[in-house]
């Protein structure tokens, strides 16, 4: 089975996360973060963009310029950032890739990938970006 996420909102997330930790202060430009967390430029200037447009991080031009987080870390939840990139229906969408599988026909592992996705939902929506806050920055 592939990831839960797009491969855009999993690269979304580790920007986001790598920005958390290099403190509410630090500007990072596009350049700096697909370097180091190894993202095509092209793509992460995109995500960046998409991310800014959502009110999760600004960006500052210029020589000195960059990304950075838009608010507090921990006012920002993970789940604000799968919203803003990938959006929710995939919370709602079955795991098979059925599209007739809802409440009343259901394939055969509906209620246990409904399990699965209630709790990734909650954790995702209890836990901030403020996690990362304290990660040695080669973890990333």
């Amino acid at each position: 089975m592939s990831s839960f996420f797009s491969k855009k909102c999993e690269y979304g997330l580790q920007a986001v996360l790598y920005l958390a930790a290099q403190g509410k202060s630090s500007l990072c430009s596009a350049e700096e973060i697909s370097n180091n967390l190894n993202i095509p430029k092209e793509f992460t200037s995109k995500i960046l963009q998409d991310l800014t447009e959502k009110g999760i991080i600004i960006s500052r031009k210029g020589r000195v310029g960059g990304f950075k987080l838009a608010i507090d870390a921990s006012q920002i939840k993970l789940i604000d950032i799968v919203a803003a990139i990938d959006g929710l229906d995939i919370f709602k969408n079955c795991v098979m890739g059925f599209h007739n599988c809802n409440g009343n026909q259901k394939c055969p592992v509906h209620k246990e990938w409904m399990e699965v996705v209630e709790k990734a939902y909650r954790m995702l929506s209890q836990r901030s970006v403020d996690i990362f806050n304290n990660i040695p920055l080669d973890h990333f």
